[in-house]
């Protein structure tokens, strides 16, 4: 038999019905998506999206995700016509999850009437799934960065396994 705990923490003194956690998580289902799934989307037969890497020129030569378009956020207006058809969907990112440009993006592109959602974890967090990068000198292959990724919990002896990314 499984116990029902009941919620006697703080943590739930305010708490959203089901019925309003449904709606809420699926809205944000509709407006973000993130690394793993856009890497899986671009790897497949049926992309049907424009990836949009909205940084600075700087930011954009140092490294930026292969198959992304590059649209500063403060040229979105002037030039996103030309380089994406309307109605085309469009995902979003920026540097990372410190980072409100993807947002700033998004919105634009949304008041343009592009269908949008945002890449959160951004470039950083593509990096450190360990997925490819292009920069200004040529493809980077980086090392996955262990915080990100899990393990498995038992190795063989004498045999090393990568980190295994979020199968979420």
């Amino acid at each position: 038999m499984t116990e029902v705990a009941t919620a006697t923490s703080a943590l739930f003194d305010h708490v959203a019905s089901a019925e309003n956690a449904v709606r809420h998580f699926r809205g944000r289902l509709a407006y973000e998506t993130d690394v793993s799934d856009v890497r899986a989307a671009l790897d497949s037969d049926a992309r049907g999206f424009t990836l949009i890497d909205t940084r600075n020129d700087q930011a954009w030569a140092q490294g930026h995700v292969p198959g992304a378009v590059h649209l500063p956020t403060r040229r979105i207006r002037d030039e996103v016509a030309d380089l994406v058809p309307a109605g085309t969907p469009v995902v979003v990112y920026c540097w990372g999850p410190g980072c409100n440009g993807a947002t700033r993006a998004a919105l634009e592109l949304a008041l343009l009437g592009y269908p949008v959602k945002e890449m959160i974890g951004g470039f950083e967090y593509w990096v450190r799934e360990g997925f490819a990068f292009e920069t200004a000198d040529g493809p980077v292959q980086p090392a996955v960065d262990a915080t990100v990724n899990v393990a498995p919990a038992a190795v063989p002896a004498g045999q090393s396994v990568g980190a295994i990314s979020c199968a979420c």
